[in-house]
């Protein structure tokens, strides 16, 4: 189903507003949109014991009814929350299966099985995460451009818009933030 950003921004802010009929016709517009963006975080995990799409869509969209008191501002604005909540779902999730994989299950493994497990990418979310971290407690701005980015797929021009500044900081900040996130990572 496609729809302007307006529509979406306007039922959003109806929404906010507690007409809860927005919220029964926002839910087919953002719905595509909300599993392209669980797809793209989807597509850097692999291994046997992942989340599934739907079950990270399912579960960012519980988190995003039970915010109380969320002000909209616009489709932009609705996506970026998403997107960081996905993030950190799968932080979570991830760490849940590290804490797993290191004894916190008590599952025995022989050596021939632990052997075949296939290699998982949850430590470099976490990873990740733990680098953005660092980042937003030295630049906040920058941190909040590469989730809009990276992880929220927005536009320079929708990433703009949600922080209140220009597409040109948008790109100095993003081009900023990688090379310092690349430094922490290797």
């Amino acid at each position: 189903m496609t729809s302007s950003p307006h529509e979406v921004t306007r039922l959003l802010i109806a929404w906010s507003e507690g007409d809860e009929s927005a919220l029964a016709q926002l839910i087919p517009l953002v719905h595509a949109e909300l599993h392209r963006l669980a797809k793209r975080y989807m597509r850097r995990e692999r291994g046997r014991d992942r989340l599934q799409t739907t079950e990270l869509v399912n579960e960012a969209y519980l988190r995003l009814v039970g915010a109380a008191n969320v002000q909209w501002q616009n489709r932009a604005h609705f996506f970026a929350i998403s997107a960081y909540l996905m993030r950190r779902i799968l932080v979570e999730y991830a760490r849940s299966r590290n804490y797993v994989r290191r004894g916190g299950g008590a599952q025995q493994v022989s050596l021939e099985e632990a052997a075949t497990l296939s290699e998982e990418r949850a430590p470099d979310l976490v990873a990740l995460d733990e680098a953005l971290e660092s980042l937003a407690a030295l630049d906040a701005r920058k941190a909040r451009v590469v989730e809009l980015r990276f992880f929220g797929g927005l536009s320079v021009e929708e990433t703009a818009a949600v922080l209140k500044v220009s597409p040109d900081t948008v790109m100095r900040e993003w081009k900023r933030a990688k090379a310092w996130l690349y430094r922490d990572l290797t």
